[in-house]
C-alpha cells in the first residue's frame, strides 16, 4: 500500500481523509501487529500531520475511531461503571502436572466418549478488558471489574497503537454486526525497562512490574498519558458475537477455539505469542513444559499456560461451576526465587487495627522485578517459617507477582541473626493491643488510634469505597497529619481556601478536590456507601447483597442477626459483625455526620413494568447452590422479568432455581412441595415457555451464551 498523489486530480477532503485513515492504519498493523514496518516513522508521521490538519479544517468529517484518536484527549472527571453482556469469568488454577492430569480426569468423568485437544494459550499477566466492536468500528472498552460489570475505558483503549479501531475485513466482507473480544492489555519487557528508566530520570512513579504498569497507565484520567505508554492489547477469545444473514452467535460461526482465535487475527487483533492446538493432554503437558523453559525468551510476562477444550460444543456441554468454566484450566509455573538478606522487620497497623509484620529486604532481582520488603501476615507466620531478623532468606513472588519469604537459609547463619519480638502496644498510639479467641491477628482496638483513622479514610475515598478520583493516599495522609481531616465526616466540611494552604497544593488542585468530594456525595450509591465504611467482613459483594435488602442505612442498622442471616452469603460472624458496628456510639456520631452532610443514598425504586410484558410478573424465586453465572446476574434476569427473589425457602416460593451443591434449601423445598428447576428451566421461564426444563439442578449443560472469554 503506498501513499496517495499530491497530482491535479488529487481526492476531495473526504476521500483523502478516508485514504490517510486507511493508510495510517494500515500501518499501525504492520508495526505493531505483524512487527514489520513498510515506512520509515518520518513518513508514518508525515501522514498522520496531514490527516491531523485535514481534521481541524473539515469538523464535519470527525470520527471518534480516527487514528489521530491515539493520542488522547482531555482529562476526563471520572470512570463510568457497564454492565459486560457475559460475566468475565475467571479460571481455576493448576500448580503442577499432577494438578493438570487430575483435571483432565475429572473431564473424561464428565464426558467419558469425549476426544479431548485443547487450545493452550502462554498466560499473559497483564490487565484484562473486552473490546466492543458494533459493524467493524470500536465503539466501547471495559475492564474486567468485578466480572459483572466494568469500568469504561473506550478513549485509553483507543490510544493502544496495536489494536484496531475498525475491524481489517476483505473486500466486500461485512464486518460482524457485534463482536465483544476478551483480551489481556500488557506491556512487553523491553518497554517496561525502559518506561522505568523514564519515569525515574523524570522524577516519577517507577512501577513494581509490568502488569501493575499496564493496568496503572490504563486507568488513567488523562487519555494523553496512557497514548504515551507502550501498551499491547493481546486478544484470547470472545463474548457475544453476531453476523448479519449469517451464525447469530459464536457457535454458529466457529466449530473450535483454534478457529476463533485464527479469525480474530484476520480481523487484526494481536493474539498471545506461541498459541496453538495441542492434540491431546500429553501435548499440553509437553507445551506446559517447553513455556516453563521459555519463558525469558517470550517478549511479554507470563505467569503459566491456560488450556481449554478446543471444540467449542463440548466446552458448551461441559458448562460453568459457580466463578469458573469447566472446560479451562490456568496452569502456573512455579514461582521464581531468589536469596537475600532479612534486614529489618516493622509493624503496619491496618484499617481495621491489625498489626500486620512486613519484612525489609535487601532489594534482590526477582524474576526481573527487584523485591524489597514482603508481608509476614502475622506473629504465628513468623514463628511458622522460623525466620529472624539478619537472616539470609529464600524470596519468591507467589503468583509471579507477590512477594513472599518462603523461609530461612538456615545453613548460612552467622550466629549473630535474632529474634523477633511482637509487640504488645501498637507502635503508632500506645495503645495496649489484644488477640482475640480464635483469631491468629493482634490488634489496637483504640478507635481514635491515628493509624486506624488514616486507613479507615484511605479505605473510604479507594475504588472499593466512594471511589472519590483525586483523593489518594497521599492526600489523605497530609489531611490527617495536618489534623484537617480526622474522620471520613470531615472530607465533607473542606474548603478550597484552607487546602491550598497546603504543601504543593494550589488553588485549582484544592477547588478540584472539593469538586470531586461533592460529586462522590452526590453520585454515592446505597452499595458503595456501605462498602466504604470499612465494616468488618463486609467487602463490595456483601455491601451489594446488603443494597438490595435494606432501603438505607437506618433500615440495615435496625436489622437483626436473623434478617441478615436469611441474606444469601451472609453468615452469623458477618451478620454479628455489621450489627457491633450499629451498636457502636462512635459509628453511630459518624453516620449522624455523614446525614447531616447530605450523603444518605437511598436505594433506588425499581423501574415500573407492565406486568402483562413480563413472564414472572407476580412469581416468587429463590436461587441456590452454585449457578453457571454469577448469583447477582441471575437475580437481575429474574427482577426485570417481574419476579420477587427471595432469600429464605417458605410455601410462598413459586420457584427454586437450584445449582450444584443446592443443600437443605433444595431439601426442604420438595418438602414443602415448592417446583423447582435447574437453571436451563429458569432461562425457559425467562422466554415464558413456563414448563421444567429437565435435566436436574446444575447440570453440566446448562452454561449459555458465547464461552469463548476465559483466559
Amino acid at each position: 500500500m503506498t501513499d496517495a498523489s499530491d497530482a491535479p486530480g488529487a481526492p476531495g477532503p473526504a476521500a483523502r481523509v478516508a485514504e490517510l485513515r486507511g493508510l495510517l492504519e494500515y500501518h499501525n498493523h504492520r508495526y505493531y501487529v505483524l512487527d514489520d514496518p513498510e515506512i520509515t516513522d518520518a513518513q508514518y508521521d508525515a501522514l498522520l500531520r496531514e490527516l491531523q490538519a485535514l481534521e481541524r479544517e473539515h469538523p464535519e468529517l470527525d470520527d471518534p475511531n480516527s487514528p489521530t484518536r491515539r493520542v488522547g484527549g482531555a482529562p476526563r472527571e471520572g470512570f463510568e461503571k457497564r454492565a459486560h453482556s457475559l460475566g468475565m469469568f475467571s479460571l481455576d488454577n493448576g500448580f503442577s502436572l499432577d494438578d493438570w492430569q487430575a483435571w483432565v480426569e475429572r473431564l473424561r468423568r464428565l464426558e467419558p466418549d469425549a476426544e479431548l485437544a485443547f487450545w493452550a494459550d502462554p498466560k499473559m499477566d497483564g490487565l484484562a478488558v473486552e473490546v466492543i466492536y458494533e459493524n467493524g468500528a470500536l465503539t466501547a472498552a471495559l475492564t474486567r471489574g468485578d466480572g459483572e460489570t466494568g469500568e469504561v475505558v473506550t478513549a485509553n483503549m483507543r490510544t493502544v497503537r496495536n489494536l484496531p479501531l475498525t475491524l481489517r475485513t476483505a473486500p466486500g466482507e461485512a464486518p460482524p454486526e457485534l463482536l465483544e473480544v476478551r483480551g489481556e492489555v500488557v506491556i512487553a519487557k523491553a518497554d517496561f525497562h525502559a518506561l522505568n528508566q523514564a519515569q525515574e530520570e523524570e522524577g516519577g512513579k517507577v512501577f513494581a512490574n509490568p502488569r501493575n504498569a499496564a493496568a496503572g497507565s490504563l486507568r488513567q484520567l488523562d487519555s494523553r498519558i496512557t497514548a504515551a505508554r507502550p501498551l499491547r492489547f493481546l486478544a484470547y477469545g470472545v463474548g457475544l458475537a453476531r453476523w448479519a444473514g449469517g451464525a447469530r452467535s459464536a457457535f454458529e460461526r466457529w466449530a473450535t477455539q483454534g478457529e476463533a482465535m485464527a479469525e480474530l487475527e484476520r480481523l487484526g487483533l494481536g493474539v498471545p505469542p506461541r498459541a496453538g492446538r495441542c492434540e491431546s493432554p500429553e501435548a499440553v503437558a509437553a507445551r506446559y513444559e517447553e513455556m516453563a523453559a521459555a519463558r525469558d525468551e517470550l517478549p511479554f510476562e507470563i505467569d503459566g499456560l491456560v488450556a481449554k477444550v478446543d471444540d467449542l460444543a463440548l466446552q458448551q456441554a461441559l458448562g460453568f461451576t459457580a466463578r469458573a468454566p469447566r472446560w479451562a484450566l490456568a496452569l502456573k509455573f512455579p514461582p521464581r526465587q531468589a536469596r537475600t538478606v532479612l534486614e529489618t522487620i516493622e509493624i503496619q497497623v491496618g484499617r481495621t487495627g491489625v498489626l500486620t509484620p512486613v519484612a525489609y529486604l535487601r532489594p534482590v532481582s526477582v524474576g526481573g522485578v527487584t523485591v524489597a520488603r514482603a508481608t509476614l501476615h502475622n506473629e504465628d507466620e513468623i514463628r511458622a517459617k522460623g525466620v529472624l531478623v539478619g537472616d539470609t532468606v529464600l524470596v519468591q513472588r507467589a503468583g509471579d507477582v507477590i512477594p513472599e519469604v518462603v523461609g530461612p537459609v538456615v545453613e548460612a547463619r552467622t550466629g549473630a541473626e535474632r529474634e523477633f519480638v511482637f509487640p504488645r502496644e501498637c507502635p503508632v498510639c500506645r495503645s495496649a493491643v489484644v488477640r482475640l479467641e480464635g483469631e491468629v491477628a493482634w490488634r489496637c482496638v483504640n478507635v481514635s488510634c491515628p493509624a486506624v483513622l488514616r486507613q479507615g479514610i484511605v479505605h473510604f475515598v479507594s475504588k472499593a469505597g466512594l471511589d472519590i478520583q483525586g483523593v489518594g493516599r497521599k492526600l489523605v495522609e497530609q489531611l490527617v497529619a495536618q489534623g484537617m481531616v480526622q474522620s471520613p465526616a470531615d472530607l465533607f466540611a473542606l474548603r478550597p481556601g484552607v487546602l491550598a494552604q497546603m504543601e504543593r497544593m494550589g488553588v485549582k488542585s484544592a477547588e478540584n478536590v472539593v469538586a470531586a468530594i461533592a460529586r462522590a456525595r452526590e453520585a454515592a450509591s446505597l452499595e458503595a456507601l456501605i462498602a466504604a465504611l470499612g465494616i468488618r467482613h463486609v467487602g463490595e459483594r456483601t455491601a451489594r447483597t446488603l443494597a438490595a435488602a435494606f432501603t438505607d442505612l437506618d433500615a440495615l442498622g435496625r436489622a437483626t442477626v436473623e434478617d441478615l442471616t436469611a441474606l444469601d452469603d451472609i453468615g452469623p460472624e458477618v451478620a454479628g459483625a455489621i450489627r457491633a458496628f450499629f451498636r457502636n456510639e462512635n459509628n453511630q456520631r459518624l453516620l449522624g455526620r455523614l446525614r447531616e452532610a447530605g450523603l444518605w443514598p437511598v436505594a433506588a425504586p425499581r423501574p415500573e413494568a407492565d406486568p402483562a410484558s413480563q413472564p414472572l410478573a407476580g412469581r416468587t424465586l429463590l436461587f441456590t447452590g452454585a449457578l453457571p453465572v454469577a448469583r447477582g446476574q441471575a437475580q437481575a434476569l429474574a427482577e426485570a422479568a417481574g419476579a420477587r427473589v427471595v432469600s429464605a425457602i417458605s410455601k410462598k416460593v413459586d420457584w427454586l432455581v437450584a445449582g450444584e451443591k443446592a443443600g437443605s434449601k433444595l431439601d426442604k423445598a420438595q418438602t414443602l412441595g415448592v417446583a423447582v428447576t435447574d437453571y436451563a428451566g429458569f432461562l425457559a421461564l425467562l422466554e415464558g415457555r413456563g414448563a421444567q426444563a429437565p435435566g436436574g439442578a446444575g447440570g453440566p449443560g446448562a452454561a449459555q451464551g458465547s464461552l469463548l472469554d476465559i483466559s
